[in-house]
């Protein structure tokens, strides 16, 4: 499993939710009075991890949602061919490549041990 339930109103910014089934950083909650008729709602806007596309939700503060588990590793770059690096996990020494970021391709290089994150079956490159 690699998602957990939590309540809504559990959620803080800098923490992450599962929308659409993509890991998102949350950077805003807002949650309203509870009316006449209804409970309080709480809107959430969050980036995601992998895509970068901002997304927007509104759920009622005891709704259960998912969050996501992040898993973050170390690896080490094996090869770089154009924007595509081959790296091996540090841990378990299984290969895998994934797209190198624009902001890392200077100091990306063969030999050198990098983070990068792994949820919901994706990785992404994270620190150099």
């Amino acid at each position: 499993m690699t998602w957990q339930d939590q309540e809504v109103r559990e959620l803080k910014e800098n923490k992450y939710i599962l929308i659409d089934d993509e890991p998102c950083k949350i950077v805003e909650i807002t949650t309203s009075k509870p009316g006449k008729h209804g409970e309080a709602k709480a809107r959430i806007v969050a980036i995601g991890i992998f895509d970068n596309q901002k997304r927007s939700v509104v759920y009622p503060t005891k709704h259960k949602v998912k969050v996501p588990i992040i898993e973050k590793k170390t690896a080490q770059i094996l090869s770089i061919s154009q924007n595509e690096g081959l790296f091996m996990d540090m841990e378990t020494f299984e290969q895998f490549s994934i797209p190198i970021p624009d902001e890392f391709k200077d100091r990306a290089a063969s030999g050198v041990e990098v983070e990068y994150w792994e949820s919901m079956g994706k990785r992404r490159l994270m620190r150099v």
